[in-house]
C-alpha cells in the first residue's frame, strides 16, 4: 500500500516590484539572448533594485565580473546608483545574456539622455555584436571542420 507523504512547498524569494510610471526602455541582443531593460529613476538605488527575471541581480548573475559588465554603461556616464531596473532576459547562455543586458542598459541610458550617446558609443557599449553560431554544413563534421583527407 502506498503511503502519501506531505510535501511542503518552498516559496522562492521574489524581488519586490518597482512601482513607477516613468521608465526608460532598451532592448539588447547577443547571440540568441534577448534582454528587455526598463530603467527607473531612483536616487537611492542599490544593487538589490536591479531585478533580472524576478530575482535580484546577485541571485541571477552571481559572478562579480558579470555584474561589473552589466553596470559598466552606468558607470561610464556616472549614473551608478541613480537607477533601479527590471530586466526580462530570455535565451542563450550566461555570457550572451549578460552582454544582451549590457546593451539594453546602454540603449535605455541613451533614451534617458541623448548626450550619453557619444560617451557610450566611443566605449563600444552601443555596438551590437552581430556574431552568431555558424551553421553546420553537409559533408563536414562541424561548421568548418572537414573530415580527414589523404592525398594518396
Amino acid at each position: 500500500m502506498a503511503v502519501k507523504k506531505e510535501v511542503k512547498k518552498v516559496e522562492k524569494e521574489k524581488a519586490e516590484k518597482i512601482v513607477s510610471a516613468k521608465y526608460f526602455y532598451g532592448v539588447g541582443r547577443r547571440k540568441t539572448s534577448v534582454a528587455q531593460v526598463r530603467l527607473y529613476e531612483n536616487d537611492k538605488a542599490v544593487e538589490a533594485d536591479f531585478i533580472v527575471n524576478k530575482k535580484t541581480i546577485t541571485d541571477f548573475f552571481p559572478s562579480i565580473s558579470q555584474q561589473t559588465t552589466i553596470f559598466a554603461p552606468l558607470k561610464a556616464v556616472g549614473m551608478q546608483g541613480k537607477f533601479a531596473a527590471t530586466v526580462l532576459v530570455r535565451g542563450g547562455g550566461f555570457t550572451g545574456q549578460v552582454e544582451a543586458v549590457q546593451l539594453g542598459v546602454a540603449r535605455a541610458l541613451v533614451e534617458f539622455d541623448e548626450n550619453n550617446k557619444k560617451v557610450l558609443s566611443d566605449l563600444g557599449y552601443l555596438t551590437r555584436d552581430a556574431r552568431k553560431v555558424e551553421r553546420k554544413k553537409p559533408g563536414l563534421k562541424k561548421a568548418r571542420k572537414a573530415p580527414q583527407w589523404a592525398k594518396r
